[in-house]
């Protein structure tokens, strides 16, 4: 189920893991668990390639057997002898589910496989396919959906599996199953096969690391070599790694230059086995720069607009001539206001400094004006008055707190024992600059 297909990514991760430690029982194990909870090429691939050093293990042991006075470098090494350990009693659990053809001999002779005419019907039919023909070996129809891809494969995966299926030839026809659904189930593998009708990959084939036009070439350590996996890793990371997305090669596989420019990934499953590469351009990466260049200039074009803005509202200001201030003035005559004048509207007094007076423009409009307000005197002068009935409304707000403050205090709190005589006299005590905005029309 695709529910089980992360838990699978795992298993199979932790499976590389074992095989890296040459604990090639439990990696086994843990790959078979993968395939049980979801099918996958990476997990049949890995399967493949651990039987193999299985095998390889085993006829390496037996070969180099010797007497029991004397010791080897491998015997004395006690991880490798619990391998061998834990491989004998993998290998006594399975001896005892089927029945073998054959026991290993004293010389290292490999066990031999079952198979049933069922299992070699089968393999017939996967083996009379041409390598590229991915539909026949699936016995998929061309109009076929994932669904149905997954199914035959999962069908077809199981009884080529080489747990379950001896007959001569299965190893080849499962790996030919397994690069149908490879790229069948990949929608641009499928539709560049459907329009070519070869397989998709076959035009990058032959370029091994290093091969793109003077471009250098590195190599990383297989999965089998001294790195490995550290810790587990995440579905994505697992996929990266088996098909070239900027993971690690797996069993030899490297990186180099592409042709296009790119980088490119081979990677070869088993000795001798199936073998893979897969090259990627740099256009994602040349357009990435220019991309993130004009959304930094989207994203600065309304200071852009707003400073442009500022600027042209500020201009007129930068070349107008600075206005006069006003001359000071106050409503009181001292040593220094020592000029008494009078508003034309309100008829307010107020005293100005005769020599700051006699220099400003207002008394050049005057003697244009022949002693008559102009405009500037006029404008003047209604500040003037503002400003002596800001102060007057002022000084009466100040005076009816303080009468209220008194006639509260006069009356307590429940007015017991109140003086109402008196307290009506502090009512009708009358402030001047109140009675000042009344006559002036601005207090009722």
């Amino acid at each position: 189920m695709e529910s089980n297909k992360d838990e699978a990514l795992k298993c199979l991760a932790i499976a590389q893991k074992h095989r890296n430690a040459r604990n090639f029982p439990s990696a086994k194990r843990f790959c078979q668990k993968s395939l049980t909870l979801f099918s996958t090429a990476e997990a049949v691939k890995l399967l493949q390639v651990i039987e193999v050093e299985v095998q390889e293990s085993e006829g390496s042991s037996s070969s180099s057997a010797q007497p029991a006075g004397s010791s080897s470098a491998a015997e004395a090494h006690p991880s490798a002898a619990g391998a061998r350990q834990r491989h004998g009693a993998e290998s006594s659990k399975a001896e005892g589910k089927a029945k073998a053809n054959g026991d290993a001999g004293a010389g290292g002779a490999q066990k031999k496989r079952d198979y049933t005419p069922e299992n070699v019907a089968v393999v017939e039919r996967v083996r009379k396919c041409k390598v590229t023909e991915y539909y026949e070996i699936l016995a998929l129809k061309r109009d076929c959906d994932e669904a149905e891809v997954k199914k035959a494969y999962r069908k077809l995966a199981l009884a080529l599996h080489p747990d379950k299926n001896g007959a001569p030839g299965a190893d080849e026809a499962f790996k030919m199953v397994s690069k149908a659904f490879q790229v069948l189930s990949d929608p641009q593998k499928r539709s560049a096969f459907d329009q070519h009708g070869s397989d998709p990959e076959s035009r990058f084939s032959g370029m091994s690391s290093g091969s793109g036009r003077g471009s250098p070439a590195f190599s990383r350590g297989s999965f089998g070599g001294g790195g490995g996996f550290e810790g587990e890793m995440s579905p994505e990371d697992l996929f990266n790694m088996f098909f070239g997305g900027g993971g690690m090669p797996m069993n030899g596989g490297s990186f180099g230059g592409g042709p296009f420019g790119g980088p490119m990934f081979t990677a070869t499953f088993g000795p001798g086995g199936f073998r893979t590469t897969r090259a990627r351009t740099n256009a994602r990466r040349e357009q990435q720069p220019a991309a993130e260049s004009r959304s930094i200039w989207v994203q600065l074009l309304p200071l852009f607009l707003l400073f442009a803005f500022s600027l042209l509202n500020a201009l007129p200001n930068l070349f107008a001539s600075t206005p006069t201030p006003d001359p000071r003035f106050a409503f009181n005559p001292s040593p220094r206001y020592n000029v008494e004048r009078t508003t034309g509207g309100m008829h307010v007094k107020y005293h100005v400094n005769a020599a700051e007076f006699s220099g400003h423009p207002l008394a050049a409009e005057l003697a244009r004006n022949e002693n008559k307000p102009g405009p500037q005197l006029q404008k003047f002068e209604s500040n003037v008055e503002r400003a002596y009935t800001q102060d007057l409304f002022a000084q009466c707000q100040r005076g009816l707190d303080h009468k209220q403050r008194r006639k509260d205090q006069e009356v307590g709190l429940f007015g017991i024992g109140t003086d109402w005589a008196k307290v009506r006299k502090i009512d009708e005590e009358p402030i001047d600059s109140c009675n000042k905005l009344k006559s002036l029309g601005l207090l009722n």
